[in-house]
C-alpha cells in the first residue's frame, strides 16, 4: 500500500498566512481584514508588504463582515480573519444577509476551529461551524488537512467567484501533502487504494485516517483513504465510486456528527447507494479545556477510534 511520511509539523494557520502573503504579491485586488487577531491568523507578512490593503477592524466581527461585503462592490477580494467561533456563530446574521444572500465574493477565513483550540475551552471550540456554513445557499466550505494544503487552498479561493468559508487550526500537525499540489475546489484526493472499507476524512483527521490505514493493513484490511478537503460542493462521484468497491464507509472529522461531513456523505449514500456508515466526530456535545492531544483522545478523534469504527462497519456489510 502507499504510505505517507512527514519530516516536520506546522500549524495550518501558518499555511493560510503564507498563502495570503503570496496572494498579496500576485493579486492586487486581494485585501485583508482582521478582528484584532493578526498574530493568531498569521497575517503579519501580508500587512508588512501591503499595509494599504489591510483593515484592522478591532473586536467588531459583525462590522468586519459588513465592510468585507461592501469592498466586493468595488471589485476587491476581501479575506476576513478571526477565530472560527467568531467567524461564524457570532456573525451568522451578517454572513447570511450581507454576504451569502447576494453572493458576495468574500473569503471567510477561520482559524482555531474544533477541539484542537485546546485550553481556551468550550466557549471558543466551535464544533458546529461546518454545518452552519454549508447550509447557506451558494457558500463553498473548505477544510484542508495540513500546512501545504491550507496554503494552496488559500491561493485557490481567490480565483473562485463567490463566498467561501475556509477552516483551519492552531496546533502543529504533520505536513505530508505535496508542496506544489494543484488545489481543485470540490475535487477529493485519493490517498490510498483499498477494497475492504472506505475512509473519508477532512482536516486534522486526514492524517489520523492514514495512520489507521497502516495499522489496518497489518491486520489484512485494505482501506481506501480519501481526503475530502471540500465539504461543499462535495465530490459525490469519488465517494460513490469508492463504496461501490468497498461496500462500507467511515467518515472522520473534528466537528459535531450533526451537520458535518458525515451527514453530507450519508445524504449522498441515501440518495444513491445505501451503505453501512460509521461516524468519527463529536457526539452532540460541547468541548472542554485540555491539550489538543488530550481532547482528541477523549472525544475519539484519532486513529484508534477510526480503526474501531472500521472493524465495526465491516461487520455490517
Amino acid at each position: 500500500m502507499k504510505t505517507y511520511t512527514y519530516t516536520e509539523k506546522k500549524d495550518t494557520r501558518s499555511g493560510f498566512g503564507a498563502g495570503l502573503a503570496e496572494l498579496g504579491r500576485t493579486n492586487p485586488n486581494v485585501v485583508a481584514l482582521c478582528a484584532d487577531l493578526i498574530g493568531s491568523l498569521k497575517m503579519d507578512q501580508f500587512i508588512k508588504e501591503n499595509p494599504e490593503r489591510f483593515f484592522q477592524v478591532g473586536i467588531a466581527e459583525a462590522n468586519m463582515m459588513g465592510i468585507a461585503a461592501g469592498l466586493t462592490i468595488g471589485g476587491k477580494i476581501p479575506f476576513t480573519g478571526t477565530f472560527a467561533n467568531f467567524s461564524t456563530g457570532r456573525v451568522y446574521d451578517q454572513i447570511r444577509q450581507s454576504i451569502a444572500y447576494s453572493g458576495k465574493n468574500v473569503k471567510i477565513c477561520a482559524s482555531h476551529a474544533g477541539l484542537t483550540l485546546g485550553e481556551d475551552g468550550a466557549t471558543h471550540q466551535i464544533l458546529e461551524d461546518i454545518g452552519l456554513m454549508k447550509m447557506l445557499p451558494g457558500m463553498t466550505v473548505i477544510n484542508p488537512c495540513d500546512y501545504n494544503q491550507t496554503k494552496a487552498a488559500t491561493i485557490a479561493i481567490a480565483e473562485h467567484d463567490g463566498p467561501v468559508y475556509l477552516r483551519f487550526g492552531r496546533p502543529s500537525v504533520p505536513v505530508f501533502m505535496s508542496e506544489d499540489q494543484k488545489f481543485e475546489i470540490g475535487k477529493a484526493i485519493h490517498l490510498t487504494e483499498g477494497s475492504d472499507v472506505t475512509i473519508v476524512a477532512t482536516g486534522h483527521l486526514v492524517w489520523e485516517a492514514l495512520e489507521a490505514s497502516k495499522a489496518l493493513f497489518e491486520k489484512g484490511i485494505k482501506a481506501e483513504v480519501i481526503n475530502i478537503h471540500t465539504i461543499k460542493p462535495l465530490d459525490e462521484k469519488a465517494i460513490l465510486d469508492s463504496v461501490a468497491k468497498t461496500k462500507c464507509i467511515v467518515t472522520a472529522e473534528e466537528h459535531n456528527y450533526l451537520g458535518g461531513l458525515g451527514e453530507s456523505v450519508a445524504r449522498v449514500l441515501a440518495e444513491n447507494e445505501p451503505t453501512p456508515q460509521e461516524f468519527i466526530a463529536t457526539q452532540d456535545t460541547f468541548g472542554e479545556s485540555g491539550t489538543p492531544a488530550q481532547l482528541m483522545d477523549k472525544y475519539g478523534l484519532n486513529s484508534s477510534a477510526i480503526i474501531n469504527a472500521v472493524e465495526k462497519v465491516m461487520k455490517r456489510k
